[in-house]
């Protein structure tokens, strides 16, 4: 999609402009949709108590808290390209934040697993983001505005660590049963959500230029065949590639966030609520991890075109995966924090760097293209969770639980490590390379 007007540069500051306050409010909406997609983990004990759920029960819904976002996020990308990112958005939100306020009311471990499966949906959100931002900047910064996003509304994933409880100690102090505190605050989440939806119809567009509807009335937007951007998007192999790259980032980001608690609590005998903290600064590295992921893709793509933008992708992949390795055969909390924190920064890292290339895998599909990368996070985020499952004896007791973990861990390193090797698979025509280095010398130009 090629349309004038995108933004040469992030200046925050510049929320007048139709695309810093896309940028803000899709970054807005897109924590609040990982907040409350992950908001029910850290009452998770609460909920294990308050429904009798097994060891079996509580890792099913994990696997299904992510496994309902692979097709969603299939779903959207392709909408996104139809309708534009605007209604996609709206949609979600309004329609995502139902399960999550319906979650407050489960009184069975098959209501609790359903409510999990739609939450779910919200995990899409990324995907949107992603379209939005790279409708509105220029090729020499799209990498960043696209980090910059998704690492902001990344943030919600890990902030409702600390978030969460404190507003289930807010409605206990307005008289809620402690017992009930988790319920209150699922379905305060999910209100805040539902209300994002019309602040998102309301104050944003799709392009520089107006909304999808507007621009195909004026014919300056040409009519879409959905269908066929998302076939193009399909048999392209670099999507796939992509998708694989993903699922070895991103997939990785939301295991820690699901295991790392117990992990932590039986293999360095933390407590639950010191876990749940240093989970939370995991997450919170989003703030400028993700980000620099991203510039560092920009700056590589400036230097030596889209081939720069793949080579830091794969450098990036591979050190994660070795890290994860390294971290998964340490028994010594001093030496696996320092492990961690590195760990934390390269995936991140990879994350941002995978959406420096995406936008210029196919220019006409940028949507489908962003939806099958993104649903690779959740594919490798579910394998994930089966392998883990797989490896951890029936019946197991935390310390077996711990060990099927770090065993995972170890497994999932080199494999990350062959996905980084396999970005050699992702090259671009001459033609593409001088398109993109001609549109980033303009950007850089006009930025100047």
């Amino acid at each position: 999609m090629d349309l004038c007007g995108k933004a040469t540069k992030l200046k925050l500051t510049d929320v007048k402009s139709p695309q810093i306050r896309t940028f803000w409010i899709t970054s807005i909406a897109f924590f609040m949709c990982f907040f409350s997609w992950f908001g029910i983990v850290p009452f998770i004990g609460d909920v294990v108590k308050d429904l009798g759920l097994t060891t079996d029960q509580k890792q099913t819904s994990i696997i299904v808290s992510v496994l309902g976002t692979i097709f969603a996020r299939l779903l959207l990308g392709k909408l996104c390209d139809r309708f534009g990112p605007r209604l996609c958005y709206t949609f979600l939100l309004v329609f995502g934040a139902l399960p999550v306020i319906g979650i407050a009311f489960v009184q069975s471990y098959e209501q609790f697993l359903l409510c999990r499966l739609l939450i779910s949906f919200i995990g899409a959100s990324f995907v949107i983001t992603q379209v939005h931002t790279s409708f509105m900047f220029a090729p020499n910064c799209v990498g960043t505005a696209n980090a910059t996003s998704a690492g902001w509304g990344n943030l919600g994933g890990g902030a409702n660590r600390l978030g969460m409880p404190i507003i289930a100690t807010f409605v206990v102090g307005m008289g809620v049963a402690e017992a009930e505190a988790w319920r209150w605050s699922m379905g305060i989440a999910g209100t805040i959500c539902l209300l994002m939806g019309f602040v998102y119809f309301f104050f944003t567009q799709d392009t520089p230029q107006g909304n999808f509807s507007e621009l195909r009335k004026e014919g300056k937007l040409p009519a879409k065949n959905s269908e066929s951007c998302f076939m193009e998007a399909l048999k392209d192999p670099r999507s796939w590639v992509l998708f694989l790259v993903y699922a070895g980032c991103f997939g990785i980001e939301l295991t820690v966030y699901n295991f790392m608690d117990d992990y932590l609590v039986t293999q360095f005998e933390f407590t639950r609520g010191k876990a749940g903290v240093f989970v939370a600064c995991f997450a919170l590295m989003n703030i400028f991890a993700r980000t620099l992921g991203g510039i560092c893709g920009d700056k590589f793509g400036i230097k030596e075109g889209l081939k720069g933008r793949v080579k830091f992708l794969m450098l990036i992949l591979i050190i994660e995966g070795a890290l994860l390795a390294i971290f998964s055969q340490i028994t010594v909390f001093a030496v696996a924090f320092f492990v961690l924190i590195l760990f934390s920064l390269s995936v991140q890292m990879a994350e941002g760097a995978t959406f420096t290339v995406v936008p210029f895998i196919n220019k006409k599909a940028v949507g489908s293209v962003s939806g099958i990368v993104g649903a690779g996070g959740n594919a490798g985020a579910v394998l994930t969770a089966m392998l883990i499952r797989s490896n951890t004896p029936e019946g197991a007791v935390a310390a077996e639980e711990a060990a099927a973990i770090s065993q995972s861990f170890l497994m999932l390193g080199l494999i990350i490590i062959g996905f980084g090797l396999a970005t050699k698979l992702i090259t671009f025509s001459q033609e593409d390379e001088q398109e993109a280095a001609e549109a980033t010398a303009k950007a850089q130009k006009e930025k100047d």
